[in-house]
């Protein structure tokens, strides 16, 4: 049984559990099992949160180093990053327009994690003045104690300046990106080892979920799930083909019908990453774009395009604020838009990695990482369809380098 089985049959006796001891509540046996339960979902968020800091860095700067083919192609490497940005703000404006037009998550409250959100502050009261101040004073510190305190954002930024000085610094320092290549795959390792025990984590705090809450929270869920996935097949089928038209001038169905085995394998594997040789396979031989294009822009649009996981991490955040009864301001929602952005850019291209960088997320605006438990029930369910985005935007970013790239060539000579 592999690992995505094991974690739907543990989804699925993780509810059944938790509706048993919803329905026997205040006995010995649900007060006894609640403790169990309480301890190995402990166990299953304190390892995700032990290793989000440490992959979240290595990833970023693995991320940005491999940027040094820009050396090479200059305007190539400029027009991409350009376009990972622009597609992966228009998700998150897309993402978030549709959470507060549905209302997805109002009219439940959650008492599960009102503990943890007791010693929540919201910044309603912050002028944009005083909210680059804290920003600033908060995220240009120590790496250091930033580490240390799980400043999630001055990690990031640091990562991001190292990376900009591997970069930099090309050849002299070779054996430094090495390094943290090899520190890289084993944080992606020790993930692999934390997934493993996914399906009892998964089982507790479903449990647990649904043995201490409102049963209602599941209709919810499914229209949160609903939601959420017809706003990325939107982007997919509408957004995505537009600007390829527009900016690739390639027929939309002309570039389905190239890249559609990579499209299914996206699905099916749930992984960018494992997609990506076929990627770069039918980019370059059913839709024309030129090899050391495609050798670049689609390993680092694995990397940094991500657009589907952005998508969901914004609308996921506004999902859970309003579970808990909590409106977030502008200017938390701001906070969230450029976190699922950094997120979406540091997130692995593997099974259910939006379920670590969601913590993220979450912690920015004071929500507990403990809530992703309301969303591992769709988790594996809306990967899939985010995963295709994904993947889908590497391979149409491919095709809008490549043409603007020829242009640029064509205009020099």
């Amino acid at each position: 049984m592999n690992l995505n089985t094991q974690i739907l049959f543990a989804a699925i006796l993780g509810v059944v559990f938790g509706f048993l001891l919803n329905a026997f509540p205040e006995t010995a046996f649900v007060e006894h099992s609640l403790y169990g339960l309480g301890i190995l979902s402990s166990i299953f968020i304190g390892l995700l949160k032990m290793l989000l800091i440490p992959l979240i860095f290595s990833s970023i700067v693995v991320g940005v180093s491999n940027l040094q083919a820009g050396g090479q192609f200059g305007r190539v490497w400029k027009i991409t990053v350009l376009c990972c940005l622009t597609t992966t703000t228009l998700a998150l404006i897309l993402g978030l327009a549709c959470a507060h037009l549905f209302e997805v998550g109002k009219g439940v409250d959650i008492a599960m994690f009102q503990t943890q959100m007791q010693n929540h502050q919201t910044p309603d009261t912050l002028t944009p003045a005083s909210f680059l101040t804290n920003f600033i004073q908060n995220t240009l510190i120590n790496p250091f104690k930033a580490f240390s305190d799980g400043n999630v954002l001055a990690v990031v930024i640091f990562a991001l300046l190292v990376g900009a000085a591997l970069v930099k610094g090309g050849d002299k320092f070779a054996q430094v990106r090495s390094i943290s290549h090899q520190f890289f795959e084993i944080m992606m390792l020790l993930v692999g080892w934390v997934m493993k025990l996914a399906p009892l984590g998964i089982f507790a705090l479903l449990a647990k979920l649904l043995a201490t809450e409102d049963i209602s929270v599941l209709s919810r869920l499914a229209e949160f799930a609903l939601v959420v996935t017809g706003t990325t097949i939107f982007h997919g089928l509408v957004v995505l083909p537009t600007l390829l038209w527009i900016f690739g001038r390639m027929d939309p169905i002309t570039f389905f019908k190239g890249t559609r085995a990579a499209l299914i394998t996206a699905f099916a594997t749930s992984s960018s990453s494992a997609t990506m040789p076929l990627s770069m396979k039918c980019a370059q031989e059913n839709l024309g774009v030129r090899p050391q294009i495609v050798g670049f822009v689609v390993p680092i649009g694995t990397q940094l395009n991500m657009d589907g996981t952005a998508l969901y991490e914004a609308a996921a955040a506004l999902f859970i604020a309003n579970l808990m009864g909590l409106d977030l301001s502008i200017t938390q929602q701001i906070i969230v838009c450029l976190v699922a952005m950094i997120a979406s850019l540091g997130a692995p291209g593997i099974p259910s990695a939006g379920m670590v960088t969601m913590i993220m997320v979450l912690q920015s605006v004071g929500l507990p990482a403990e809530a992703i438990a309301i969303l591992l029930p769709i988790d594996r369910l809306l990967d899939t369809v985010r995963t295709v985005v994904n993947v889908q935007g590497d391979m149409m970013i491919s095709v809008v380098v490549d043409r603007h790239a020829s242009e640029s060539t064509t205009d020099q000579g």
